[in-house]
């Protein structure tokens, strides 16, 4: 069996993993990502108990109970390369023996859900609306580093859609990853489906243009126009694809979820978003504590 090298997972002198400053008992079997590091403390609110919270850079994390069921909450910071980190060593955390670094037998899988927040690109999806990413695309070329990638990828849907918006060769190839079909279905009644693009970038990754204009300023109108077996996609945010990928790959189950802040189409945006957040965050407590 390999035995993972130190300067491949490191270890702080107190047992600790090196970017979230976690140790394996601190984490609960369901987990809650969230971009901004203050919004822990918006999920850890309801909360009726907390057992411990660790900081360290932009990764704060709380563990504690809801309604009885023992739950984390992470937050990653922004963006696809945090969300590498934060999976890689969540993964980590329940699967290797950190004495032996060797992988544990028995594996623990995770249940890993993103609430964040996003910017619609079809019409009639409303700011303040939830959209549940059943499928994710990466704009960010992360999976496309792992071993196994097309295994867990839809091939099918990728290539209508390089075809379809002529895909520059300069661009990472993009990758069609599903959520966990048990969390699409236990979720479906409070959300709005959807095909959600993670962009590595917030300006022209995602078609915007402030002083440098993006490579294809038509791009956006390409997404927004592309179906594929009667479905579209919906809105644009940074972190699903990777997370979506990485779990399939790693046999954890994850999704994202986004509340809608912005309407890219009829070029608004809304500032004062915290009471849809806070929301989303109540309505998936409540699925979460009743997750089978």
């Amino acid at each position: 069996m390999r035995t993972i090298p130190a300067s491949e997972l490191i270890i702080n002198n107190d047992g600790s993993i090196f970017h979230l400053h976690l140790r394996p008992e601190q984490l609960a079997d369901i987990v809650i990502l969230v971009g901004d590091p203050g919004r822990v403390a918006m999920v850890a609110e309801f909360f009726d108990h907390k057992e411990c919270n660790v900081s360290n850079r932009e990764f704060n994390t709380i563990t504690g109970t809801y309604k009885g069921r023992r739950m984390t909450v992470l937050s990653t910071g922004i963006g696809i390369g945090n969300i590498d980190i934060s999976v890689t060593e969540l993964d980590a955390l329940a699967n290797i023996d950190f004495a032996s670094r060797q992988e544990k037998a028995e594996k623990k899988q995770l249940t890993l859900v993103r609430l964040g927040t996003s910017g619609a690109l079809q019409p009639d999806i409303k700011v303040g609306d939830f959209v549940f990413a059943r499928t994710s695309v990466g704009f960010d070329g992360l999976l496309n580093y792992y071993k196994g990638r097309n295994e867990v990828c839809d091939l099918e849907i990728e290539k209508a859609f390089m075809e379809h918006t002529g895909w520059n060769d300069l661009l990472p190839k993009p990758y069609f990853i599903n959520a966990d079909e048990t969390l699409w279905e236990h979720f479906r009644d409070v959300v709005t489906e959807g095909i959600t693009v993670a962009a590595p970038g917030f300006y022209a990754p995602q078609g915007r243009w402030v002083r440098l204009e993006p490579q294809d300023i038509h791009l956006n109108e390409k997404v927004e126009s592309f179906r594929y077996n009667g479905r579209r996609i919906t809105n644009f945010e940074m972190e699903s694809s990777a997370l979506a990928g990485m779990a399939a790959l790693m046999g954890h189950r994850a999704a994202t979820i986004c509340t809608i802040i912005a309407q890219r189409v009829a070029l608004d945006a809304c500032t004062d978003y915290k009471p849809f957040v806070k929301k989303m965050i109540e309505t998936a407590l409540d699925k979460l504590a009743v997750l089978k």
